[in-house]
């Protein structure tokens, strides 16, 4: 189902790039009485884990949140999300991508997009060992492509109650070609400086020209996020190109096969994308609602005022959530 969302931004705040970069400026929020639990993986990889909450039971359900590109448990809006499903009953543990947590992964590969294995691994385990517990997922950028795959193709025997992605480049192509221009730039320089000192960082641990047939100064000289995934996320993980590990790995495509009842909340004027990326009813399950707002940006959706902002986001989502108890 597509529907209007009620979603006002803030007076001031309708600018899709002060929507998307107002929290992370101004929201200063901390959290504290984190746990983390190092999840080993079947590849001698692992990933960190961090609880956040009362420990899992039959009256404090589970939300296992997805970050988005380089994100972790010091993003703000994991921080407002984990602070807001705490003061409601519901425990909260973010899956950190391989390396995006304290310390570097352990393999030459990353994480991408696309990538479903371990979050598939994570939560199946967390069904088994909280069998009595209600498990929901919420995903945010990449986090949500990467949910809303995982969805598709699990099918019918996703161990989930409800599931929620916000911002998704449902159409990673889309979004890699929308960063390439105008302001988008930035956003594209911002989330490159991380990614690349991630890969040299892996320069230092491995002979990563040898898997890549790239040296230092290549990848020193990366201009794009496509790029980028051309030299490296594509070719690390198997893929012929990053042509082809878009068309493999965007979400779009398996919406049709959920089952599980699936919020999507997205703007209109999100900066990291067009609405081309948007699917139409005959590609969304009778499982998933998409709610669609003009305003809001990227992972933004900051109502209120400009001195009393308001995040509606996390109000949606756990209003959404509380209402499939059943």
């Amino acid at each position: 189902m597509k529907k209007y969302s009620t979603f006002t931004p803030a007076r001031f705040l309708q600018n899709p790039h002060l929507q998307t970069l107002y929290a992370t400026f101004s929201r200063k929020e901390r959290l504290e009485g984190m746990r983390t639990e190092v999840f080993p993986l079947d590849d001698g990889d692992e990933l960190e884990c961090v609880w956040y909450g009362e420990n899992p039971s039959k009256e404090h359900p589970v939300v296992v949140l997805f970050h988005g590109l380089e994100g972790s448990v010091a993003s703000p809006y994991i921080i407002g999300m984990m602070k807001i499903l705490q003061s409601r009953g519901y425990v909260s543990v973010l899956m950190h991508f391989r390396g995006c947590g304290t310390y570097p992964n352990k393999k030459p590969r990353a994480y991408h997009s696309g990538d479903t294995a371990d979050a598939k691994a994570w939560i199946e385990y967390l069904h088994h060992t909280y069998p009595d517990t209600v498990l929901y997922a919420v995903g945010f950028s990449i986090g949500g492509n990467v949910l809303l795959k995982l969805l598709g193709e699990w099918g019918t025997n996703a161990p989930l109650r409800a599931a929620v992605a916000v911002s998704v480049p449902l159409r990673l192509d889309i979004s890699a070609d929308t960063l390439e221009k105008g302001f988008a730039k930035l956003y594209q320089g911002y989330l490159l400086r991380p990614l690349k000192a991630r890969l040299l960082e892996k320069y230092e641990q491995f002979d990563m020209q040898k898997y890549l047939g790239i040296d230092v100064e290549r990848v020193r000289a990366i201009k794009t996020i496509r790029e980028f995934d051309d030299l490296y996320t594509a070719k690390i993980h198997g893929f012929a190109s990053a042509e082809a590990y878009y068309k493999a790995s965007s979400s779009k495509q398996y919406l049709k096969n959920i089952s599980v009842s699936t919020l999507i909340l997205h703007a209109e004027d999100d900066p990291f994308m067009t609405p081309d990326i948007l699917p139409g009813q005959e590609e969304l399950s009778s499982a998933v609602t998409l709610e669609v707002s003009g305003h809001g940006g990227h992972v933004g959706f900051v109502s209120g005022t400009l001195l009393k902002p308001e995040y509606w986001l996390e109000k949606r989502i756990v209003t959404f959530l509380k209402n499939r108890k059943r």
